[in-house]
C-alpha cells in the first residue's frame, strides 16, 4: 500500500520531496519503474530523455515548461509520472541527494540543500504519457507559416520576400515546401525638391554640385602645427567623408558650390569638431585656413549633494558635466546599480518621489560622449520614518580639560563631559520645490543647554552642558585656502604672481609670496595655477585640498625654477636630456628633428631657438613637494584613477630674436628602460599632458620599445614616444597603477593621543616611494603624492600597495597645520605599539620608522612605512591602519580603537577655557549663546593685549573675561585665557606676554553691544607700574570706566575700536578663528600694527608690572599639567603653542625662543 499510495501522489501531480528510500518504494530494488502501478501498461509509454539544464549556479532544473519550449511535440499536456537519472545512468534515489519532483512541474535539485562540499549531479528526465498521444507525435504535421519578410526593394524597384514554416514531426518527413517566395515592389521614390542657385543637385539629393569649383584648405592643430589625417566631412544630417588632409595638413575638395550654403566639418583626434561654411565666391577656387581647438575632456561642474528626507518626501540629485562635444548621455546609479531610465525618466537630474527606506544609499551619475565618460562624486540619501526623530536627542560624550585645581573626585580626573551634538545632516522644514540644492541646510545641533557650576579649589567654575540635540539650521561657514608660493630650492617667494582658476585670474601673491583665497561655493575640486610674471618659475598647477566644513587651510606651494635657456638651431637635429641627479644617467631625452619648429601662424620657423627644458626628477626625493596637480586621470569608464610618475617636464621654445613662442612637431621622447625598476611598468608607460583648468592629466601618446647601440658593446633598450609640443603645458612620463590602498592617520593636540583631542584641518601628505632593487627599505625614487584634510575622524590617504611583497611600495607621511609641522610618534629606541597606534605583528611588517630613527639630529615630523596590503585571511591585518581600496568607507568610519598612525602638535604655554565649548578647528561647532566667545560665525575677531613684566622669571598671566554692560551677560564668565611670558632677547630682566581677551562688540543676537570686563592678573607677587597713556586716555573718554583699586592686577572694559600698537592692543578680524589669532599674535610679538614676528619684543606694550624676585612656591599651571597624568581636552579647553622646547630641558633660558603663532592647544589653568 505504501508503494501504491506514493505513486498515486505522483499521478495526481502533487509535488513530492524524494529521498533514497521513497524512490526505492516506487521503483523497487532495481531502481526501474514498476509497471504494475499503472494498471494497464498498454495505455502508457515513456517519452525520450531530456536534459535542458546543467548543475552549475544554484543547481539542476529540468522544468517541464522549459522542456516544452524546446520540444513541445515530444511531451503530452498532462504527464502521469516522471523518471530521473544522472548522466552516468544512476537513478536519482541512488545518489543520496535531496531532490524534488512533480510531473506537472518537472524535476529539480538545489545545491544549497545538499551536504556540505557537495553539489547536485547532472540529471536527465523522461515523462510517462498516454500511449495514443505519444504515437501521434510521429505523424506528419506542419507548423504555421511565418510572416512575410520585409521587402528589401529600393524605391520604385522590385525584389523578393520570403516566409517559412517548420515540420513538427520527430519521426517522419513532412511533405511540401519549407520556404515560399514572392515578388514585391518598393515604395515610390520621393521627389527631390532641392533647388540649386549654383550647379546641379547631386545624386543623393543632399546638396548642390559645381564641377568647375574646388575648395583648397589648410588645417592646423590647437598648437598651430599642421594637422595631417584630419577628416573633412560634409556637415549634413548624415555627415559624409569627402577627404582627409595630407602630411602638411592640406586638402582639396572638388565639386563644392561656393553659394554660402555648404558647411564642412573637420574632425581630428583630441580636437573639437570644427564647422566652416564655404563663403560665396565667383572664383573657380576657394581657400580655407582653419585652426582647430583642443577637445575639452569631460569635466564635472556640478556634483549631486547629500540629502536627508522623511518617508514619502521627494529628493532630487543633479549632475552637470562640461566637455567638447557635450555629453550625449547621462546615467544614474544607486549603490552601484544602474537605474532604469524608462522608470525614473532622468537626464541631468534624478528625481525620487514618494521616498521609502529602499531608497537609502549612495547615488552618482555618469556622463558620456563619443570620447569617453566621467563619474560624479557620490551623494548619500538618508531616509527616516515619518515619526522618527531626525537627530538623536542624546548628546555624544565630549570631554574638556579643567584647570589644574579642579580635580574631579567623581571621575578621578581633570576632565568634565560637557556633551556635543554631531553635525550630521537632518530633515528640517523644507518647501515643496524640487531643487538640486536645498534652499536651507539642516544639521543636528544643540537644542538645549543648561549651566552647571564645577567645584574647584576655593571657587565655582561655570560651564554650559549640552542636554539635548535637535535639527537646526546649519552654521553658515566659508572655506579659505591660505599659503605662500616659494621656490623649491631656495625658498625665494614668488612676488606679485598671478593666480588663475578656470582660466580666470582670481588673485595674486604678495611681496612675501603669501595669498589667501575664499573657496567659491559648491566647489568640489580647487584647481589653481600660479603664474610668475618675472618668468623665474615654471607655471605651476596645484589641486589644493580644503575643509568643506569651513575654516582656513594653509598650503606651501613649492615652485620649480626655470632652467636657463640654451640656443639651438631649428635646421639641425637637437637632443635635450631629462635628468637632474648628478652621477646618474638621464631618465629620458627629447629629440627634435630638423625644421620641426612652427610659428603661431603655422609657418615653419627657420633660425635659432631659445630652448628651456625644466625637468622634475623623481629620483630626487626633495622634488616631491614641487610636483604639480594630484596625478590623476579619468579612465574609460569615467572613474578617477591614479598615475605613478617617472618625471615631469616643462618646455619653453622661443625665437631667439623676437621672443615669439614656438611649437614643435614630430618630437620623440626616448625613455631609458633601465631607469624603470618595476618591469611591469614598461608595457603601460604613456605620455601625458596636464590640463591646467581641470588639474587632470590627459593622454598624449603611447611608447614602444626600441633597441639602440651605445658604444661598441653596449646595447640598451629605450621606450620611444611621439608627441607634439604645443601650448605651454606640462608633460609627464606616467604609468597607470591599480594596486591601491588607504592609510588611516589621525592628528592630535598633544602627545596624550586622546579621542577628544583630535585636530581637524590638518593637511596630511603621503609620498609614495619606489624601493631600490635588492634593498627592501631603501627608496630610490618617489612616484606619487597625495594630500588629504583631516576631519573629526582623521584622514584616509590613498597609497600604492602590494599584497605579495610587503616592501614593493613604501611611503613617507607628514602633517602640516597652518605652516606648523606636526610630530610623528617616535620609533626609537624602542617601538611602542600602544603609542604608535598599530598593534604587533602588523607593525613590524609595516616597518614603521620616524625620520630621526637613525639620526636624532633630523626633524621628527615624518615617518615611513612599507605599504603592505592587508591579507583577507589574516585577522590582525583586517582592522587598519592599511585598508584595501574598495573599503574606503570602512577606513573613513573606523572607530578610534581601530589601528591608525598618529601625529601631535608641540604643546605650548597657553591655556584657553570657554564657558560655551567651541572647537576652533570646526567652525560648525559654533553655538548660539550669549556667552559664546566668538559671537558671530564667519567673522572671528581676535584681540590681544601686550603686557611687560620687569622680572628675571617667566610668569603666567591670566585674563578673566566677563560680561560688562550687556544685561544678559553682565557678571557672567565668557572664558579664561592663560599665557606664559617670554624673556626679551636683549634684556634678561624683562619679559613680555601677548594675552588674548574677549573683544567687545555685538553678541550673537546682534541686538546690542557688550563692553567685556577684562581682568589681567599676573602670577606671583607683582605690582602694576604703568598703563599705556594712550590706552588710559581712550578708556577715560569711553565710559564707563572700570575700577582699578587693586595694584596687583588691571581691569578694563575692553575697547570697542580696533586699537593698534600705540595702545598696546592688537585686533584682527578674519573668517577663520585660527587665522585671526595667528595674525594678531604676530603683530603683538613684533609690537607693530602691520608687521609680524616669531620673536617676542618688549615694545608696543599696554601694561607694565614689576614682580618680586622670590621664587614662586606653588607649581604653575603649566608645570602641573606636565606632571599630571590624564586625558586630553577637546573643544572648549585649548592649549596654546609655542614650539618652545629647548635643548637642556625646561630650565633653559627662554629669551631666544621663537614662537609659533599658528596653533593653539588645550591646557589647564589657574583660577583665582
Amino acid at each position: 500500500m505504501r508503494c501504491l499510495s506514493t505513486w498515486t501522489v505522483l499521478l495526481l501531480g502533487i509535488t513530492g520531496t524524494l529521498s533514497q528510500g521513497t524512490w526505492r518504494s516506487i521503483m523497487g530494488t532495481t531502481g526501474r519503474p514498476n509497471p504494475a502501478v499503472y494498471h494497464n501498461e498498454d495505455n502508457y509509454k515513456w517519452t525520450t530523455w531530456f536534459n535542458v539544464d546543467h548543475p552549475g549556479g544554484k543547481g539542476d532544473y529540468e522544468k517541464l515548461n522549459v522542456i516544452r519550449f524546446y520540444y513541445r511535440a515530444r511531451v503530452c499536456e498532462v504527464p502521469q509520472a516522471l523518471e530521473a537519472r544522472t548522466t552516468k545512468w544512476i537513478p536519482a534515489p541512488s545518489t543520496g541527494e535531496r531532490v524534488h519532483s512533480d510531473p506537472a512541474v518537472g524535476f529539480w535539485c538545489v545545491n544549497d540543500e545538499q551536504p556540505v562540499g557537495r553539489n547536485c549531479s547532472n540529471y536527465a528526465v523522461r515523462f510517462l504519457c498516454p500511449k495514443e498521444l505519444v504515437s501521434d507525435v510521429g505523424e506528419v504535421m506542419w507548423g504555421p507559416w511565418s510572416d512575410w519578410s520585409l521587402c528589401p526593394a529600393q524605391c520604385d524597384q522590385v525584389a523578393i520576400q520570403h516566409r517559412s514554416r517548420s515540420c513538427k514531426s520527430s519521426s517522419k518527413q513532412c511533405n511540401g515546401q519549407t520556404v515560399e517566395a514572392r515578388s514585391c515592389r518598393g515604395p515610390p521614390c520621393p521627389r527631390c525638391d532641392l533647388q540649386c542657385v549654383m550647379g546641379r543637385v547631386n545624386d543623393e539629393c543632399s546638396g548642390c554640385m559645381c564641377q568647375d569649383h574646388t575648395v583648397l584648405g589648410s588645417v592646423r592643430s590647437a598648437g598651430g602645427l599642421p594637422a595631417p589625417g584630419a577628416a573633412i566631412l560634409r556637415a549634413d544630417s548624415t555627415p559624409k567623408l569627402l577627404t582627409v588632409t595630407d602630411h602638411n595638413g592640406h586638402f582639396q575638395v572638388p565639386g563644392i558650390c561656393p553659394d554660402g550654403n555648404m558647411t564642412l566639418m573637420i574632425k581630428l583626434k583630441n580636437h573639437a569638431p570644427h564647422q566652416v561654411t564655404v563663403p560665396p565666391s565667383t572664383e573657380r577656387t576657394s581657400i580655407l585656413l582653419l585652426k582647430l581647438e583642443r577637445a575639452k575632456k569631460l569635466y564635472v561642474l556640478k556634483n549631486p549633494e547629500n540629502k536627508a528626507r522623511r518617508e514619502g518626501q521627494t529628493a532630487a540629485f543633479c549632475c552637470k558635466v562640461d566637455g567638447t562635444p557635450e555629453p550625449n548621455q547621462y546615467e544614474w546609479f544607486h549603490n552601484g546599480t544602474l537605474l532604469d531610465r524608462s522608470q525614473y525618466q532622468y537626464d541631468q537630474t534624478l528625481v525620487l518621489r514618494n521616498l521609502s527606506l529602499d531608497h537609502i544609499g549612495q547615488y552618482y551619475c555618469r556622463a558620456s560622449n563619443e570620447n569617453g565618460a566621467i563619474k560624479s562624486k557620490i551623494a548619500t540619501l538618508t531616509v527616516i520614518g515619518q515619526k522618527a526623530p531626525s537627530c538623536n536627542p542624546k548628546p555624544d560624550s565630549h570631554l574638556i580639560r579643567l584647570p589644574h585645581d579642579c580635580f574631579q573626585n567623581e571621575t578621578n580626573s581633570f576632565y568634565y563631559d560637557v556633551g556635543k551634538c554631531p553635525t550630521s545632516m537632518c530633515t528640517g522644514k523644507l518647501d515643496n520645490g524640487i531643487r538640486c540644492k536645498d534652499s536651507v541646510s539642516f544639521c543636528c545641533g544643540i537644542s538645549n543647554m543648561e549651566e552647571k557650576e564645577i567645584t574647584c579649589q576655593g571657587y565655582q567654575l561655570p560651564v554650559m552642558i549640552v542636554t539635548q540635540c535637535g535639527c537646526k539650521t546649519c552654521v553658515d561657514t566659508k572655506a579659505i585656502v591660505r599659503g605662500r608660493a616659494i621656490a623649491a630650492d631656495t625658498g625665494e617667494p614668488m612676488r606679485f604672481g598671478h593666480i588663475f582658476m578656470d582660466g580666470t585670474r582670481i588673485s595674486r601673491t604678495g611681496y612675501k609670496g603669501t595669498f589667501s583665497i575664499q573657496v567659491p561655493t559648491n566647489t568640489e575640486r580647487l584647481v589653481l595655477t600660479f603664474v610668475d610674471n618675472m618668468e623665474k618659475f615654471v607655471n605651476t598647477t596645484k589641486v589644493l585640498p580644503f575643509n568643506p566644513r569651513g575654516g582656513a587651510v594653509f598650503h606651501e606651494i613649492k615652485l620649480l625654477r626655470k632652467k636657463p635657456a640654451v640656443i639651438i638651431s631649428s635646421r639641425e637635429t637637437n637632443k635635450l636630456d631629462l635628468g637632474e641627479v648628478e652621477g646618474q644617467d638621464p631618465i629620458a631625452e627629447i629629440e627634435i628633428p630638423p625644421n620641426a619648429f612652427y610659428k603661431e601662424n603655422g609657418e615653419v620657423f627657420m633660425g635659432n631657438v631659445k630652448a628651456s627644458v625644466t625637468f622634475l626628477d623623481p629620483r630626487d626625493v626633495s622634488t616631491a613637494a614641487a610636483a604639480q596637480s594630484d596625478l590623476n586621470f579619468i579612465g574609460d569608464e569615467g572613474d578617477t584613477l591614479p598615475l605613478r610618475t617617472y618625471g615631469m617636464f616643462s618646455v619653453d621654445f622661443r625665437d631667439e630674436e623676437g621672443g615669439e613662442s614656438l611649437s614643435a612637431g614630430e618630437v620623440k621622447v626616448r625613455l631609458d628602460a633601465a631607469q624603470v625598476k618595476m618591469p611591469e611598468h614598461l608595457k603601460t608607460m604613456k605620455l601625458w599632458s596636464l590640463n591646467p583648468e581641470t588639474g587632470l592629466w590627459e593622454e598624449e601618446g603611447q611608447f614602444h620599445a626600441e633597441k639602440k647601440q651605445r658604444g661598441k658593446r653596449e646595447e640598451r633598450t629605450f621606450l620611444i614616444g611621439n608627441m607634439e609640443i604645443r601650448e605651454r603645458r606640462l608633460f609627464n612620463l606616467d604609468v597607470p597603477e591599480n594596486r591601491r590602498c588607504y592609510v588611516k592617520v589621525r592628528a592630535f593636540r598633544s602627545e596624550r593621543y586622546m579621542p577628544s583631542e583630535q585636530t581637524e584641518g590638518v593637511v596630511m601628505t603621503l609620498i609614495n616611494m619606489e624601493p631600490t632593487p635588492g634593498y627592501s627599505t631603501n627608496p630610490r625614487a618617489w612616484g606619487r603624492f597625495d594630500s588629504v584634510i583631516t576631519g573629526s575622524n582623521g584622514a584616509c590617504l590613498p597609497a600604492f600597495c602590494d599584497e605579495q611583497k610587503s616592501d614593493a611600495y613604501s611611503a613617507y607621511i607628514m602633517a602640516n597645520l597652518g605652516g606648523e609641522e606636526l610630530e610623528a610618534v617616535a620609533s626609537s629606541p624602542k617601538l611602542n605599539p600602544n603609542t604608535i597606534g598599530v598593534p604587533q605583528p602588523y607593525l613590524n611588517k609595516l616597518n614603521y620608522r620616524r625620520t630621526d630613527h637613525d639620526d636624532p639630529r633630523i626633524k621628527k615630523t615624518a615617518f615611513s612605512i612599507n605599504v603592505a596590503k592587508p591579507r583577507s585571511n589574516t585577522a590582525e591585518e583586517a582592522n587598519g591602519p592599511v585598508y584595501p581600496f574598495d573599503k574606503l568607507k570602512e577606513c573613513e568610519e573606523a572607530p578610534f580603537s581601530a589601528a591608525h598612525f598618529r601625529f601631535s602638535r608641540v604643546e605650548g604655554d597657553r591655556y584657553d577655557y570657554n564657558t560655551v565649548p567651541f572647537n576652533e578647528d570646526d567652525p560648525m561647532s559654533w553655538t548660539e549663546d550669549y556667552l559664546s566667545w566668538w559671537p558671530k560665525p564667519m567673522e572671528y575677531r581676535a584681540c590681544y593685549i601686550k603686557v611687560k613684566l620687569n622680572t628675571a622669571h617667566e610668569l603666567n598671566v591670566r585674563s578673566r573675561n566677563m560680561g560688562g554692560t550687556h544685561p544678559k551677560t553682565v557678571g557672567q564668565l565668557y572664558g579664561i585665557r592663560d599665557s606664559r611670558s617670554i624673556r626679551d632677547m636683549d634684556q634678561s630682566t624683562v619679559s613680555a606676554v601677548c594675552l588674548e581677551f574677549k573683544c567687545s562688540g555685538m553678541l550673537y543676537d546682534q541686538d546690542r553691544v557688550d563692553r567685556t570686563l577684562v581682568k589681567v592678573m599676573p602670577q606671583g607677587s607683582c605690582k602694576r607700574d604703568g598703563v599705556n597713556s594712550m590706552l588710559q586716555e581712550y578708556l577715560v573718554n569711553h565710559l564707563p570706566l572700570a575700577v582699578n583699586n587693586d595694584t596687583n592686577e588691571f581691569t578694563m572694559l575692553a575697547p570697542l575700536d580696533p586699537l593698534g600698537h600705540n595702545y598696546g592692543i592688537y585686533t584682527v578680524t578674519d573668517q577663520d578663528p585660527r587665522t585671526a589669532k595667528e595674525i594678531a599674535l604676530g603683530r603683538c610679538f613684533d609690537g607693530t600694527s602691520d608687521g609680524t614676528s616669531r620673536v617676542m619684543k618688549s615694545n608696543g606694550v599696554a601694561l607694565t608690572f614689576t614682580c618680586g624676585d622670590k621664587e614662586v612656591t606653588r607649581q604653575s599651571m603649566f608645570q602641573q599639567i606636565q606632571n599630571s597624568v590624564g586625558q586630553a581636552t577637546a573643544g572648549s579647553a585649548r592649549l596654546g603653542t609655542g614650539n618652545r622646547r629647548q635643548k637642556g630641558g625646561s630650565t633653559a633660558p627662554r629669551s631666544s625662543r621663537r614662537r609659533s603663532t599658528r596653533n593653539s592647544y588645550p591646557r589647564a589653568q589657574t583660577i583665582g
